[in-house]
């Protein structure tokens, strides 16, 4: 596409009409450039719309009005002002489509750059500092005049820059995590929880720190910003629908401790295997969607994994602001040119009734279900719900009812200062599915392109994990992260409670901070005694004459692990126990140093008591260890973002 043509604009503004309309919404599908042009085109039309709005709020001086009325005003001075909009607008258009031209992603943010050197990564510290001389080398003659000169500084962003906050009312809500302590192995041998591939808290906290700012300390869900990364475990070698994997070596923020991992690999499925799709997409369109990052966005991601569907596919669209409607029966993926003008008629206005979409997207996900097949309701909002059901308890139990039919959820968060992520977390959790949050293209496209098989193919559910400690290797341990996964130990082999569930591919972490038994400083022991119990003993003198003559076995613990098929309803069990080897952290797998990087990172951003002796230029050290092979650039992308952290916190 030339982003020179006026259609891409007139596209952009809303002017075109019928078959030229579809014919440009298919190209900037398919060109990222051109899609990012369309935003920045419909976020200026927007400034100046607001911008207008204010002004023409003003009340003008009595002796102005009166001008309205002379003849002049309308044969001269009003075409002459017109005139001066247009040239105006395109002064700046023409600003946009440079910035474009050198690689620079418009925002409305001030750029703050990156010194030369962050910590010691070296890699990193050459592409800051290349980005540096990059930003030095542009002069700032070539944005146009003064004007537009302090337009576009307001607008534009350097890549690898911090953009500075926004000064918005902010009413984001998060639920409020207590880190897990550590616990007595003697006396909770026990740790029993559910797993998660949510991965919505990373893409949160990157967009805090790229804004300028860090994240509350309640989005900093620590599991979610490990698994936010892959990992390079072995495939399932046998019928299972994943393989397990267990390793441990020296803690690095704690030398006396032990860092034990476990790792879940998917079973991969090709793409041509995945089998047909029953989808719906269940896209919130009230007026608080309406900026470019929310409703805008959405559509654009799902023009990506509407590229994808074959004629095998089905996709319903629902959308639901004061009340829920159907914007697209459900259609085969071949007929791509319906689906994507339904796309792109949605238009953001009104109040939030998101109860009734979900009712009306799961009747129309049933009424196409296709056995044997993939059958999902994907969620695209902010998560305001302000009419209708909006309490999170009863949207909760409403989509615990839903899940039964064998419909699962996807979450897609977007937005910022109102964003609901404590409610989108719940409602992906009950919903058998997975929580993503969107905070750019890129974004969308890792989640819904990168990973389709893995967010939308469910190969086994309520995937449970309990690991029995063994109090002759260890005197106390802490799971790091998983606050909101935990279940009760007889919760583990009991087939009615639910759990999370796993996707074709998806890799799931997890790491332990062992206190080794005969360790002088353990954590646990500082925790004080229950009264001694006045109803019964808590051993008989025969069981503690039995464990003395029980030899100590040499495994440090054992992992146990129950799921369910896709369509089963009775769990299968395996199990791995783990013998410590003494490794230190120096020799441990890449993966290992780099997940540990990711875990000290968000526990230095939730300044938590468990944080040791770890620092920012530490983790970068590690990450920059385990960085290994990148081939999507993820990991540079944290080393970066930890560089950034680094500056706010001397700013």
């Amino acid at each position: 596409m030339n982003i020179d043509d006026p259609k891409p604009t007139a596209f952009a503004l809303d002017e075109l009409n019928g078959p030229e309309r579809l014919a440009i919404a298919r190209e900037v599908a398919d060109s990222p450039e051109a899609q990012r042009f369309v935003d920045e085109i419909r976020e200026l039309a927007r400034v100046l719309k607001c911008e207008y709005a204010a002004d023409a709020e003003t009340e003008l001086p009595t002796n102005l009005i009166d001008i309205r009325d002379d003849p002049w005003f309308w044969s001269i001075a009003r075409p002459l002002a017109i005139a001066a909009v247009i040239a105006l607008f395109a002064v700046v258009a023409g600003v946009t489509i440079f910035s474009h031209n050198r690689n620079v992603t418009v925002a409305r943010f001030e750029p703050i750059h990156l010194p030369a050197a962050v910590g010691k990564s070296g890699d990193v510290q050459a592409e800051l500092a290349a980005n540096e001389a990059r930003a030095e080398s542009e002069p700032q003659a070539s944005l146009g005049t003064p004007a537009s000169r302090s337009l576009a500084r307001s607008k534009v962003e350097s890549y690898g820059g911090i953009r500075a906050r926004s000064g918005e009312f902010n009413t984001a809500a998060y639920d409020h995590i207590v880190e897990n302590p550590f616990l007595d192995a003697a006396g909770n041998p026990l740790s029993t929880f559910s797993i998660d591939v949510d991965t919505a808290s990373y893409s949160n906290v990157r967009r805090f720190i790229n804004d300028g700012s860090l994240p509350p300390k309640d989005a900093v869900r620590v599991e979610e910003m490990i698994n936010y990364f892959t990992y390079d475990y072995p495939q399932p070698t046998d019928e299972k629908p994943f393989a397990v994997h267990v390793d441990v070596a020296s803690c690095p923020w704690e030398a006396a401790h032990r860092l034990v991992r476990i790792g879940l690999k998917g079973r991969e499925v090709a793409a041509d295997k995945r089998g047909p799709s029953n989808l719906v997409f269940l896209l919130d369109v009230s007026g608080s969607m309406e900026p470019v990052e929310r409703l805008p966005l959405v559509k654009q991601a799902m023009r990506l994994l509407v590229d994808k569907l074959t004629e095998n596919d089905r996709v319903a669209i629902v959308v639901y602001a004061g009340a829920s409607g159907l914007a697209l029966p459900s259609t085969t993926g071949d007929h791509k040119e319906q689906i994507l003008l339904a796309l792109e008629n949605l238009q953001a206005g009104g109040s939030t009734n998101g109860a009734e979409g979900i009712r009306l997207a799961y009747k129309i996900a049933a009424d196409n279900f296709i056995k044997g097949g993939v059958n999902r309701v994907i969620l695209a909002t902010d998560g305001d719900f302000n009419v209708g059901m909006t309490s999170q308890g009863d949207l909760i139990r409403l989509i615990e009812e839903k899940a039964k039919t064998g419909v699962f959820l996807s979450v897609l968060g977007v937005g910022t200062d109102n964003l609901k992520d404590s409610t989108m977390q719940k409602l992906a959790d009950k919903g058998n599915g997975n929580y993503a949050y969107l905070d750019s293209l890129d974004e969308a496209r890792k989640v819904l392109v990168q990973q389709m098989n893995g967010t939308l193919v469910t190969i086994a559910k309520d995937v449970k994990i309990q690991v029995e400690f063994n109090p002759a290797r260890v005197a106390s341990y802490r799971l790091i992260g998983y606050e909101k996964r935990m279940l009760r130990k007889e919760d583990f082999s009991n087939d009615k409670i639910d759990a999370g569930e796993i996707g074709a591919g998806h890799t799931v972490t997890a790491l332990y901070e062992v206190v080794p038994a005969g360790t002088n400083a353990n954590p646990a022991a500082s925790v004080a005694p229950v009264d001694p119990l006045k109803y019964q003993r808590v051993e008989s003198e025969e069981t503690l004459r039995t464990a003395k003559r029980l030899q100590p076995s040499a495994e440090m613990l054992t992992v146990k692990l129950r799921f369910k098929k896709p369509d089963g309803e009775k769990s299968e069990l395996i199990e791995r126990p783990l013998i410590d080897e003494g490794k230190d952290f120096a020799k441990a797998p890449a993966d290992l140093k780099f997940a540990a990087a990711v875990a000290e990172f968000g526990m230095i951003l939730r300044d938590s008591e468990f944080k040791g002796t770890g620092t920012l230029g530490a983790v970068l050290e590690w990450a920059q260890e385990g960085k290994d092979s990148d081939a999507n650039g993820y990991r540079a992308g944290f080393i970066q973002l930890v560089g950034k952290v680094q500056i706010l916190r001397k700013g």
